[in-house]
């Protein structure tokens, strides 16, 4: 805990607002005692003020510093004075000054100090906050480093194109890279194509897929091993001194993991309503382009299906049905289900469909005759608009938006009948041929493939949520997993094209390596990067009732026969989610905990009487999101009411019950937790928000 902290004043930041002596002498009353430094700083912002705070660290021995000025997203630069001291920022300016409002309207005004005072209420709530932030200084802790000696070897899992393109990028990096392939050879689906769409401008032409060549380089790189007809047997340990055990015999020791698994085509029979299987020239995308590598195209008039209406069931979208509470229990009993049985592939075919689009555009350039393109909806990526105008022009494609309702047999070979044409009325076209999509089946629909050995089993959670995609957050961190270590590219995270494979493929390959280094450092990945603390528990008072190795959203926790909690500080990922869900409050961070917390909590100066305002409101807001968005509102110009405190959480899944009771105890009207908006597209960064 901090015995002597230095505390500041930003003016550039806060503004001409304030009677600054009276702030320090304020502040010096009521924190003197641990506080040998309080100033106010006309540019603290700057090289000139850190070099100010660092000269008052050497000279006064401080091991805490609280900044009030600007929300600590920005500036940070300026702030930082090594792991040895710990730095809290207090945000007076947005989310004080510029969002002060009055009962009556008034807004926080420039002052002159020799003729005017400061809005009383305006000064409360500055010394409340500096209050808070000075109190979490005060009982914060500067963590130690638990680091690993990191293992620099990214296990690389599928040798297809996103897989080979991860490969060469951890290489290129200085990292050795392995390749399990579960084939007998390299190049996955790519390599089973007879062009692609175009990989670089001027987004006119398909191309070769150039899979040869990067096949020929992976072999070529002397970092790069591969392992054919191999699969991952177990993977146990944790980032950066995994433990990987090989269907072949062998045991590897590697840093982190890359899964470009890839997808399968999905079960064909879905597509029966159209025709396949019971009408010869019915084929899929992936039949057609077998058969234009193959020379064997020879229909002169080709239809091809966007629009799956017809092969849907009725209550695809349809919302799930009410589920009885003794089965949702027992659903939450079950919900680490790791072989995805029942799988609905036919959900597939619109999950691809913008793949589907891209696909059609350029397999109807192969027919030597007359393409028809019927679509509901055409979705192409922009970069590839100017493909889709190509397309448009060739004298050889035509497109029509329209729900095809039937595909039968016809005296010249093929009869496509849709409604709701651009027409107007239902059109008939005859042709030879039909080609109808492919849905994307993820290879981890079927099969753990990482084998986890961890508490949790062996794949990722909730694999049904996506469908069979390997869990990630699309939104914020596409391609991390809940498995810290473990990231994901390619079509076995979503239908992609090879051009967003390639890219899906280095941002993986930097996250794998930046865990390595995290790990080999002490310190935390996405999103917290660079925290050093953990979760340090005191088993004295614990219970074993397991809360927090079932809470925690990311397997860090594995526990003993007796249910202790047994950390993995690299699988961690400093949510807190354990710390919140914890009835006893044995677990804490250095910098984040309950007692602390508690403590800020009890900064906020509630007054006797209900005739001075309010009412009195603590919120609780996710630093994530929220914070942020508060900041965003504020700098929009819009106002809260002066009788809120807003306290930054690391993640709403760290909130303990017992700052509610605190903040109630404490005289609070009420709080409010802002975080994450709960739903299908829920992205909460820690995933229990």
């Amino acid at each position: 805990m901090a015995e002597k902290i230095g505390i500041y004043f930003d003016e550039s930041s806060v503004g001409p607002y304030f009677d600054y002596e009276a702030l320090v002498e304020s502040v010096e009353n009521k924190w003197g005692e641990v506080a040998p430094v309080v100033k106010t700083v006309q540019n603290l912002a700057s090289e000139e003020g850190k070099a100010l705070i660092q000269a008052d660290i050497d000279a006064e021995g401080l091991e805490a510093v609280v900044i009030g000025g600007a929300t600590p997203r920005v500036h940070w630069e300026y702030f930082d004075f090594g792991s040895d001291i710990f730095v809290e920022r207090v945000n007076l300016r947005e989310q004080c000054v510029m969002s002060y409002q009055a009962e009556d309207g008034t807004v926080a005004e420039p002052i002159d100090p020799e003729e005017d005072y400061p809005i009383e209420q305006l000064v409360e709530i500055v010394l409340d906050y500096m209050s808070m932030g000075v109190a979490r200084a005060k009982n914060a802790t500067v963590p130690e480093a638990q680091s690993v000696e990191a293992v620099k070897t990214v296990l690389v899992i599928g040798g297809g194109w996103a897989g080979l393109s991860a490969a060469l990028d951890v290489a290129a990096a200085g990292y050795d890279a392995v390749i399990l392939e579960k084939t007998g050879e390299l190049g996955g689906k790519a390599a089973a194509m007879f062009k692609t769409i175009p990989l670089a401008p001027p987004y006119e032409e398909a191309t070769d897929t150039g899979i040869e060549n990067k096949i020929a380089a992976v072999e070529a790189d002397d970092k790069i091993t591969v392992k054919l007809s191999t699969t991952l047997k177990t993977l146990t340990g944790a980032p950066g001194v995994y433990s990987a055990a090989l269907s072949n015999g062998e045991t590897l020791d590697v840093g982190s993991v890359i899964l470009a698994a890839g997808w399968e085509p999905q079960e064909t029979s879905v597509l029966a309503p159209l025709g396949y299987g019971t009408l010869e020239g019915v084929v899929t995308t992936a039949e057609f382009e077998k058969m234009a590598k193959d020379g064997q195209l020879n229909g002169q008039k080709v239809a091809f299906v966007l629009d799956t209406t017809a092969c849907e069931p009725e209550d695809l979208y349809a919302a799930p049905e009410p589920v009885e509470e003794e089965e949702e229990k027992k659903d939450e009993e079950e919900e680490d289900t790791y072989v995805h049985e029942d799988l609905e592939s036919e959900r597939h075919l619109p999950y691809a469909k913008s793949v589907n689009t891209m696909v059609a555009l350029k397999q109807a350039n192969y027919v030597d005759g007359v393409s028809y393109i019927f679509y509901d909806h055409m979705i192409v990526p922009g970069i590839q608009e100017r493909y889709y105008k190509t397309a448009q022009d060739a004298p050889g494609v035509m497109l029509t938006k329209g729900n095809v309702t039937s595909v039968a047999k016809s005296e010249g070979g093929l009869l496509v009948t849709a409604e709701n044409t651009l027409f107007g009325a239902p059109i008939e076209v005859e042709v030879d041929m039909v080609v109808l999509p492919t849905g994307m089946v993820p290879a981890t629909a079927k099969d753990p493939i990482l084998n986890f050995e961890y508490r949790q089993g062996p794949n990722f959670p909730d694999l049904e949520l996506f469908d069979g995609f390997a869990d990630s957050n699309y939104i914020c961190f596409p391609y991390e997993t809940r498995r810290t270590g473990v990231y994901a590219a390619g079509s076995v995270r979503q239908p992609m094209l090879m051009d967003a494979a390639e890219e899906d493929a280095s941002g993986a390959a930097l996250k794998a390596i930046q865990c390595i280094e995290s790990s080999n450092r002490g310190v935390a990945v996405h999103p917290r990067s660079g925290d050093l603390s953990f979760p340090d528990f005191n088993f004295v008072r614990c219970t074993q009732c397991k809360r927090c190795t079932e809470e925690c959203p990311f397997g860090a926790l594995d526990d003993d026969e007796k249910g202790t909690p047994m950390p993995n500080p690299t699988r961690c990922r400093r949510c807190g989610t354990c710390m919140g869900a914890c009835p006893e409050r044995v677990i804490t961070f250095a910098t984040y905990g309950i007692g602390m917390l508690s403590e800020v909590i009890r900064q906020y100066n509630v007054p006797d009487s209900i005739e001075e305002g309010g009412p009195r409101i603590l919120i609780l807001a996710c630093e994530n999101d929220a914070y942020p968005a508060l900041d965003m509102a504020a700098k929009r110009g819009h106002k809260w009411s002066p009788y809120v405190r807003i306290m930054p959480v690391r993640c709403l899944g760290s909130v303990n019950t017992i700052w509610i009771k605190d903040a109630l105890a404490q005289g609070l009207d009420g709080v409010i937790l802002i975080g994450c908006k709960h739903g299908d597209d829920y992205q909460c960064h820690f995933v229990k928000g």
